[in-house]
């Protein structure tokens, strides 16, 4: 077997560059993923999630009026929030308020929904909106129930 020569070392920047360049990566990917408030930033999924900013539930004789603040990624036709629920703690759904169309100069918009039959048992109510891409998965509302059944 002959040989050309000796083999040269692989090139390798200084330890100090490395651990430079390491440094600088971890700060780039931290501040990637989070947002202006330090809050950890969503992915880019749950980016387009509808979030309940602001709820009111009130007695309205035949069940509770429950109102729900919707803020949301909406494009138009392609991506809107669709739909928010009204949960139980156990997560029951007690209803549902279809939205039929995007909101995409309206934002944040507020919505109600009449008649909602609360069980007397209940304490508190849940307002989680839906996107029609990703579904669930923005931020909820909660509210006290308060008297009147």
């Amino acid at each position: 077997m002959t040989t050309d020569g000796p083999r040269a070392a692989p090139l390798r920047p200084p330890l100090t560059l490395r651990i430079a360049c390491v440094v600088a990566l971890t700060a780039l990917l931290f501040s990637a993923c989070t947002a202006s408030d330090g809050r950890p930033a969503t992915t880019e999924a749950a980016a387009g999630c509808a979030d309940v900013v602001d709820g009111t539930i009130e007695w309205s004789g035949t069940g509770y009026r429950v109102t729900a603040t919707v803020r949301s990624a909406d494009t138009g036709w392609d991506r809107y929030a669709d739909a928010w629920e009204v949960r139980a703690p156990d997560g029951a759904v007690l209803g549902v308020r279809v939205l039929t169309h995007p909101h995409v100069e309206e934002q944040p918009f507020t919505r109600s929904l009449d008649g909602v039959a609360i069980p007397a048992s209940t304490g508190s109510i849940e307002i989680a909106a839906r996107d029609s891409v990703v579904g669930f998965c923005g931020e909820t509302f909660t509210l006290a129930v308060p008297p009147g059944r």
